[in-house]
């Protein structure tokens, strides 16, 4: 990977949850590239050992875990292996989270007569239990790791915690009132979690992506034919520049603000990296 800035790492442990995905394997194996020693988690342990080992066979240092961020035991055994392994962290990237079909509603606006219906998701009939499911996923699923893996920071200098906000924490986008709820919260936290550890010289940021095209979003961006949704046409009008980003596009915010040189007076902040969506008023 061509790294956008550089950032001395050496000598760090990091964490990353979520590693078995495409946007996390990219920031773990830009840590690891600037010398750190970069812990992969995630549920698919297949997918972290997979990524960890092409980041190794590049001649870097990595190990894949399997993780459920949603247990505190899991996390507080898989520290105990990091530590054997690697050591105890210094940076930790929250990554773990997402959204679920079973909150997300069908249509955008309510109609006459949608309370009644069944055949549709809408908001009267959202499945709580996915509702939960995707607050806990990305809340708890940021919490339970900071838990246990800040614990490691105290008492040490120059470690940070980045969290993963979205453009749906400054305003929600229709259909997925659960997943824009979580995101801002995400965001909240990461302001209280800096005051809370300021004290201690542990900085907590966050980075804000606009849309990029995944394998969790494609279908509500593209047509089977391949052509733009109607969803793709509302996003690109409302982004100044036009198109969409590019999974390496983050990584140079996130450099940035996991950087003790670069970034020691900043903490508290959500960085938006969105091609000016959250700047456009659509005038």
């Amino acid at each position: 990977m061509k790294l956008p800035i550089k950032t001395d790492l050496n000598g760090k442990v990091a964490v990353v949850t979520g590693a078995g995905g495409l946007l996390c394997n990219i920031f773990a194996r830009a840590l690891a590239e600037c010398g750190a020693k970069v812990a992969l988690l995630d549920l698919n342990e297949e997918a972290a050992k997979k990524f960890a080992n092409e980041i190794t066979a590049d001649g870097f240092t990595a190990r894949g875990y399997k993780c459920n961020v949603l247990d505190k035991a899991s996390c507080e055994a898989v520290k105990a292996q990091i530590h054997s392994d690697l050591g105890t962290c210094d940076l930790l990237i929250n990554g773990a989270g997402g959204n679920n079909p079973r909150a997300t509603t069908d249509k955008e606006y309510y109609e006459n007569g949608d309370i009644d219906r069944n055949d549709i998701k809408t908001f009267f009939n959202l499945d709580t239990d996915g509702v939960e499911f995707v607050f806990n996923l990305n809340f708890l699923g940021t919490l339970i790791p900071t838990q246990v893996f800040a614990a490691d920071m105290i008492g040490k200098k120059g470690c940070s915690v980045l969290n993963i906000s979205s453009m749906n924490a400054y305003i929600p986008l229709t259909k997925i009132p659960a997943y824009s709820g979580a995101k801002a919260a995400i965001s909240n936290f990461t302001q209280w979690l800096a005051v809370h550890f300021a004290d201690e010289g542990i900085r907590v940021n966050a980075i804000a992506p606009g849309f990029l095209v995944s394998a969790q979003n494609h279908s509500l961006l593209f047509n089977e034919d391949g052509s733009p949704t109607a969803r793709t046409g509302k996003i690109l009008g409302s982004t100044p520049m036009k198109r969409f980003g590019e999974a390496e596009e983050l990584v140079g915010g996130v450099l940035f603000l996991l950087s003790q040189e670069a970034a020691s007076f900043i903490t508290g902040v959500v960085l938006p990296i969105d091609g000016g969506f959250s700047a456009y008023s659509g005038v």
